[in-house]
């Protein structure tokens, strides 16, 4: 499975009991606009733990995580040298990391509310921006008139893609503002980033909801008709990166990648010895 175990219980809950019993975490939900859009649809490591053993019982086979699988880091000086030049010159800590996956494109609106909710944010940040191959779209017509030019050295924009962990792992990062996708979360953790998030599409309503759960994200807030606000992204980027309000948020994230990094290898041993057994009770069938 590609996704999390929460993303998959939660399914699986849905198809085996249609609506008549309840999910038995409520805190895993579609709420607002992606209970509108998504009416039904329908612990990585202690992260995920309760919805790994959930699984387990529903889907009445046994759940082995073998994660998580975060990809290393490619240390290559030359490549897109540019941008960690410009992140060494960032204090500890103070610069958001902005991306929102490669699956899925922004609208006009939200790169919007996104760019005024960075600059009244007053944080650094770097923001990757993408748009589709068909489009021919000039990076500057798509940013608020003038944007670029307020910023100045507070803001790099990037169109296409930037080394993700590379940022992640740096020291003056301090924050991702994340759509939730699966992979983006667990290299967040595993480097012990905080997250803003906002999810987009598919299972990342869900995803930023277990995030939030465990006290490592807070999740911005949209109206009913899917809206973002940029006042409202502004005040959970200084949230989770800088009022007091949100260190526990820091904290707790911190942890998180101290405790996958340490315990990540166990799980993989752990998966191995299952494999092992399952090969034995095999040729013992056979025998």
């Amino acid at each position: 499975m590609t996704t999390g175990a929460t993303m998959v219980s939660f399914v699986q809950h849905i198809i085996k009991h249609y609506g008549s019993v309840a999910f038995p975490f409520p805190a895993i939900k579609l709420t607002g606009f992606h209970e509108t859009q998504f009416p039904i649809l329908l612990r990585l490591l202690e992260l995920e733990r309760k919805y790994i053993d959930y699984l387990t019982v529903i889907g009445e086979e046994k759940v082995v995580p073998v994660g998580p699988l975060v990809q290393g880091i490619v240390d290559d000086e030359n490549e897109h040298s540019e941008i960690i030049q410009w992140l060494d010159n960032k204090g500890e800590y103070s610069t958001l990391f902005v991306s929102f996956g490669s699956e899925y494109f922004m609208s006009k609106e939200e790169i919007e509310e996104i760019a005024h909710g960075l600059e009244l944010s007053m944080v650094n940040f770097i923001w990757v921006v993408r748009f589709p191959n068909a489009e021919k779209v000039e990076l500057e017509e798509a940013l608020p008139k003038g944007f670029v030019d307020r910023l100045g050295e507070r803001g790099l924009v990037v169109e296409g893609w930037a080394p993700q962990a590379r940022i992640l792992t740096h020291s003056s990062t301090g924050g991702f503002l994340s759509h939730c996708g699966w992979n983006s979360v667990l290299e967040s953790l595993k480097f012990g980033v905080p997250i803003v998030a906002i999810p987009m599409q598919f299972e990342q309503p869900l995803t930023a909801k277990l995030v939030e759960e465990v006290g490592v994200a807070v999740e911005v807030n949209r109206d009913i008709n899917g809206r973002l606000n940029r006042e409202e992204i502004a005040q959970v980027i200084r949230k989770v990166m800088v009022e007091k309000s949100g260190e526990d948020i820091r904290i707790k994230a911190k942890n998180f990648g101290e405790k996958i990094r340490m315990k990540g290898d166990e799980e993989i041993e752990e998966a191995l010895e299952v494999l092992l057994q399952l090969c034995k009770d095999v040729k013992l069938l056979k025998n």
